[in-house]
């Protein structure tokens, strides 16, 4: 199991509705794929962000290694694209490029 630790930013600093952690996680289940190889999702949301941990299925396939932080960063760009509360939220995910 790969395990990715990422933090969206929020747009504006103020204070954290008590529903907030569990909305993202369930946005994520939500826009999940059967390719993405998530096994479990945990956030916990801060003043400034939220803070994600991705637990995801480790694939060994005929390409090699899957790459999980890329997993994870198109999983929760699918989601920031298609949800308002987190594109209303939190600015969008970098790039795994640039983490």
């Amino acid at each position: 199991m790969d395990i990715v630790y990422v933090s969206l930013q929020r747009r504006d600093r103020g204070a954290v509705p008590p529903t907030e952690a569990s909305e993202v996680v369930g946005i994520l289940w939500a826009h999940a794929r059967p390719g993405d190889a998530l096994q479990h999702v945990t956030a916990r949301s801060q003043d400034d962000r939220v803070d994600l941990l991705l637990y995801l299925l480790t694939r060994r396939g005929a390409d090699g290694p899957s790459d999980p932080v890329a997993s994870a960063h198109t999983l929760i760009s699918r989601g920031h694209r298609a949800s308002p509360l987190l594109s209303g939220r939190y600015h969008p995910p970098a790039s795994p490029n640039t983490c």
